[in-house]
C-alpha cells in the first residue's frame, strides 16, 4: 500500500478552526498564531456597567441640606450641609482667626442654602451653593461619573418659582439629567410611614408645615413661622444676657458661634408635658410604693437642676452654667406660648397646637377621621425630648373642651351648656319610655307562640364557618394616634423603586427649550392627554409628563 494516499484522520484536521489563509501563508512565512474569538455575557461582566443603565438618583433639598442616594435604598448615602467653612477659597485663613472677630455678617444666612423670602436671596449664589453640594455628593460620597441619569426631586410644593427653576437648570444643564420627577415631601413621608393618609407635621428650620394627605394627595397645607431659626434666636438671647448682661451685641459682634448654639439646641432643649398629665403621672406614682415610676418624656436630669455648658467661641473660653427649667421655658415659649390670647396671633406665627387643631377644623368630616389616627412628625425639631407628646395632648386638651366648632366665645360656651343639658333631660326621658314600652311589648310576646322562628333567628352554619376565618379589618378613625416615618427621601426611594409615576415629571428637552413659562395649569390640560395618561391607584400623578405637548408642575406651579 502506498504511504501517502490514505485519508486524513478528522480529529488531525485543523482546517475547521483556523481562519481562511493569510497573505503571509500564501507568501510562505508560515502561518499565523491566531484565538479564537471569546464571547463574554452580560451576566458576568462588572456589576457598575449593569448598574450605571438603572440608576435613579433621589434628591431632597432643604433650607439647609441635601440628601443624595439611590432609588431602593433605605437611607441615603450623602447628607451634606451648606457652612461657611465649605464655602471658602484657597488662602482664605479666616477660619484661624480669633472667634468672633469680624463677625458683621448675618447671623444665619451662612448656614442656609436658600430662603422663601426671596428679596435678598441670590440666586447665583444659591446655584453655586447646590452645584458644589451636588458634584461633592455625587463624586466623594455616591461615586458615579457624570453619565445622565434620571433623577427625583423631593422638595416642598410651596418652594418659590425661582428656586425650583434654578434647581431645574443646575440638574438639567450641569449634569445632563434627561427626566427629573418632583414629588412631594407630606406625601412621601406618608409612603414612608406605610399609610395612605396622614396628618404630616414638619417641624424644620425655617418653617412648621402641617399638611394633611388624604390618598397620597395634598388636601390642605398650613405653616407657621415657629420651628427650629425661632428656637435658635430664643436660646441665643438667653445665653447672652446669662454671657454680658446686656440687650443687644456690641458692634455685631456675636457672644457665641452660630454652630455652639445650635449644638445646645440639640443637646439641652426639651418640653415639659401637659399640667393635667403630669399631675396624673404623679397620682400614679404615689400609689405605688414598691416601684418608682418616670415619665419618659422628662430628661434624665431633675428638673430645676443646672447644667454646665462649656463654650470655646467665647474670649477667653469659659463654663457657663443654663438653669434647665429656663431651656424648658424657651421651648414653650417658641412652640406653644400659652400666656398669650389666641386672638392675638397672626396666621403665620400660631402656635403648634393651635396651628393643628385649626387645620383638623377645617378639613372635611371624613378626611379628618381618617387622619386624626395618622399623625406624622418629620423634620429636625421633631427630634426634641417631649415635644410630640405634648403637641398632641395640647389637641386633645382644646377638642375635650371646645369640640369641633367654628365658633367660639362666652356665649357660645353657655349655649353649648344648655343644649347638652336639655340633651340629658331627653336622654333620660327617652331611656325610661323606652323601658315602658319594652315591659308592654315583653308581656305581648308571652302570649304569643314561641314556636315560629323569624327570618333573622336562622343562622346559616356555611357564614358563620366563614366568618371565623375571616379576617377582621377595622378602621381606626376618629382618635388621635402618632405613627413613626423613615423620611420623604426614604419614601421617594420605594416610589421610584416601584416605578410609580411622580406627581410632575420634567423632560429636560422641553425644559431648555420653554423654561419654567412653558409650564401649564393642570385644569388647562386637554382630555385627551389626561385619557393618555397613566393615573395609579395612589394618584401620584397630576399632570402630564414630558411625552406630550402640554406639562405641569403639578402642585409646584400653583403656588
Amino acid at each position: 500500500m502506498s504511504s501517502g494516499t490514505g485519508p486524513t484522520l478528522a480529529h488531525r484536521s485543523v482546517a475547521s478552526i483556523r481562519s481562511a489563509p493569510t497573505i503571509q501563508e500564501h507568501s510562505g512565512s508560515g502561518p499565523t498564531p491566531n484565538t479564537p474569538p471569546r464571547i463574554i455575557s452580560n451576566t458576568y461582566g462588572s456589576p457598575a456597567t449593569i448598574r450605571a443603565d438603572d440608576d435613579f438618583l433621589i434628591i431632597q433639598i432643604g433650607s439647609r441640606f441635601i440628601r443624595a442616594g439611590f432609588a431602593g435604598d433605605n437611607q441615603p448615602k450623602a447628607v451634606l450641609t451648606s457652612e461657611p467653612k465649605d464655602q471658602r477659597r484657597a488662602g482664605d485663613f479666616r477660619n484661624w482667626q480669633q472667634p468672633g472677630a469680624g463677625d458683621v455678617e448675618s447671623w444665619a444666612e451662612q448656614y442656609e442654602i436658600w430662603r422663601y423670602d426671596l428679596r435678598q436671596v441670590d440666586l447665583g449664589l444659591v446655584y453655586d451653593k447646590l452645584d458644589r453640594l451636588l458634584r461633592d455628593a455625587f463624586g466623594r460620597c455616591l461615586l458615579i461619573d457624570s453619565r445622565p441619569r434620571r433623577a427625583g426631586l423631593v422638595i416642598d410644593p410651596a418652594v418659590p418659582i425661582p428656586i425650583l427653576s434654578t434647581v431645574l437648570d443646575l440638574l438639567f444643564k450641569g449634569f445632563q439629567t434627561p427626566m427629573i420627577s418632583l414629588m412631594s415631601t407630606a406625601a412621601m413621608s406618608a409612603v414612608a410611614a406605610g399609610v395612605r393618609s396622614g396628618l404630616i407635621i414638619d417641624m424644620g428650620w425655617s418653617e412648621t408645615i402641617v399638611t394633611s394627605v388624604y390618598e397620597y394627595r395634598e388636601v390642605k397645607c398650613t405653616r407657621s413661622e415657629r420651628a427650629g431659626r425661632y428656637l435658635h434666636n430664643k436660646l441665643y438671647e438667653l445665653l447672652r444676657k446669662l454671657l454680658t448682661d446686656k440687650d443687644e451685641d456690641e458692634g455685631g459682634v456675636r457672644a457665641i458661634s452660630f454652630a455652639e448654639c445650635e449644638d445646645i439646641m440639640c443637646r439641652l432643649a426639651w418640653c415639659r408635658p401637659l399640667a393635667f398629665k403630669k399631675v396624673q403621672v404623679q397620682r400614679q406614682s404615689q400609689q405605688l410604693d414598691t416601684v418608682e415610676e418616670q415619665d419618659e418624656s422628662e430628661p434624665e436630669h431633675s428638673p430645676g437642676g443646672v447644667a454646665s455648658i462649656p463654650l470655646r467661641s467665647t474670649t477667653p473660653p469659659r463654663t457657663l452654667d443654663v438653669s434647665v427649667d429656663k431651656i424648658a421655658d424657651i421651648c414653650d415659649e417658641t412652640f406653644f406660648d400659652l400666656s398669650i390670647a389666641p386672638t392675638t396671633f397672626d396666621d403665620h406665627e400660631l402656635p403648634l397646637h393651635l396651628l393643628v387643631y385649626q387645620h383638623l377644623l377645617q378639613l372635611p368630616m371624613d378626611v379628618r377621621a381618617t387622619c386624626m389616627p395618622r399623625i406624622i412628625f418629620t423634620g429636625g425639631c421633631s427630634n426634641i425630648l417631649g415635644v410630640k407628646e405634648r403637641v398632641v395632648d395640647e389637641v386633645m386638651s382644646m377638642v375635650n373642651k371646645k369640640g369641633w366648632a367654628n365658633v367660639s366665645g362666652k356665649h357660645v360656651e353657655e349655649t353649648r351648656n344648655s343644649q347638652f343639658a336639655d340633651r340629658r333631660a331627653s336622654v333620660a326621658k327617652s331611656v325610661s319610655s323606652t323601658a315602658t314600652v319594652s315591659d308592654v311589648g315583653e308581656e305581648q310576646d308571652s302570649s304569643r307562640p314561641s314556636s315560629i322562628a323569624t327570618a333573622s333567628d336562622i343562622s346559616d352554619p356555611i357564614e358563620a364557618k366563614v366568618a371565623r376565618h375571616r379576617p377582621q379589618i377595622q378602621q381606626l378613625q376618629g382618635e388621635f394616634r402618632t405613627l413613626h416615618s423613615l423620611g420623604p427621601w426614604a419614601g421617594a426611594s420605594l416610589v421610584c423603586q416601584l416605578k410609580i409615576p411622580a406627581m410632575a415629571t420634567v423632560d429636560r428637552e422641553l425644559w431648555l427649550q420653554q423654561g419654567a413659562s412653558g409650564a401649564t395649569r393642570p385644569n388647562e390640560i386637554d382630555v385627551k392627554a389626561q385619557q393618555r395618561q397613566s393615573m395609579g391607584a395612589g394618584g401620584f400623578i397630576r399632570g402630564s409628563g414630558g411625552h406630550h405637548t402640554n406639562w405641569t408642575l403639578g402642585a409646584w406651579g400653583n403656588v
